[in-house]
């Protein structure tokens, strides 16, 4: 089936594997945007359910990460916020496939900010805003809120497998003037958006190999970690500003969290400003993770890149 190709005018050759997967997402997309929220989340959270049991292998890397992270903790509580994690993932595809039917009024009924006053103080300085975030909460319904509240940005995003799914999707989260920019054109892209005075979103949780990533603590561990933000920061001026967008169960809604700026370390040496930053801006992430750990995305192979010597965590 991999060899079958058809030609697509945007994006050349195109699969038919390729093609069949994003016949899926598309219909999926369809039939839960079609559905009132209340259904659609509820929709959302039995394909939650239902992955947790399907997909032992990356429970089991969740389980792991979970033990790694509150070594203290026993194996219940684990098991629940892992469950509950499978849930939010759940929620946060029926928004993803609502977003395009979203309005301002309709979307502050149950997203609301906190500190937005921090994001533009630091936008105002007029020399770009980093926003620092990761894969916690609904990352991906937070920048669309953002540009449909007025405030576009730029998306630091590595582009998926089926490229008929990557333009679908970058498709819904560019449709109040976000704009998306590849990993791939990262340095360059990050840098012109900083001079420019933009605001641009990275993930900044995610395993990385070197030269691209250093080792900083994570949860007391070694994780290999995306130093980019923490090397343009110091070169071109730019705010540091923590934002996450999480669900608050006492409000029964989202709240966008804008932090206060961070502090960028800059002493002339770029390596050591990298890895300090880079250090510093974890153990920010890593805060919110404590405080909302059901909401961060433990699936993930956080701490698959190890230091010379060390063996493999998984």
């Amino acid at each position: 089936m991999n060899g079958v190709t058809g030609k697509d005018p945007e994006l050349g050759e195109v699969s038919l594997r390729e093609r069949v997967e994003f016949a899926a997402v598309w219909v999926m997309a369809r039939l839960l945007g079609s559905l009132s929220r209340p259904v659609a989340r509820g929709v959302g959270g039995m394909i939650g359910d239902l992955v947790y049991y399907a997909l032992s292998r990356l429970r089991r890397v969740g389980e792991r990460n979970l033990t790694l992270a509150f070594p203290e903790m026993t194996a219940g509580p684990r098991k629940k916020i892992l469950r509950e994690v499978y849930r939010k993932l759940g929620y946060l595809l029926a928004e993803f496939c609502l977003m395009s039917r979203y309005t301002p009024e309709q979307a502050s009924r149950f997203i609301r900010y906190e500190g937005l006053e921090n994001y533009l103080r630091a936008r105002d300085r007029g020399k770009g805003v980093l926003v620092l975030t990761g894969h916690l909460g609904a990352w991906e319904l937070s920048s669309f809120y953002h540009s449909l509240m007025g405030y576009p940005m730029g998306m630091v995003i590595r582009r998926l497998d089926n490229p008929l799914v990557d333009r679908f999707v970058n498709r819904i989260r560019c449709l109040h003037g976000n704009r998306v920019i590849h990993k791939n054109d990262f340095a360059r892209g990050l840098i012109a958006s900083m001079r420019a005075g933009e605001t641009v979103g990275i993930l900044m949780d995610t395993n990385m190999t070197p030269p691209q990533g250093v080792f900083v603590p994570f949860f007391g561990v070694e994780a290999c970690t995306a130093s980019g933000m923490a090397r343009v920061a110091p070169k071109t001026g730019a705010a540091v500003v923590p934002g996450f967008l999480l669900w608050e169960k006492s409000e029964g809604r989202y709240v966008l969290h804008f932090g206060e700026e961070l502090p960028v370390i800059s002493t002339g040496d770029a390596e050591v400003d990298a890895e300090a930053n880079t250090a510093a801006f974890t153990a920010v992430i890593e805060s919110y993770v404590r405080r909302y750990p059901e909401q961060w995305l433990w699936m993930h192979r956080r701490w698959k890149t190890r230091p010379v010597g060390e063996e493999g965590i998984y």
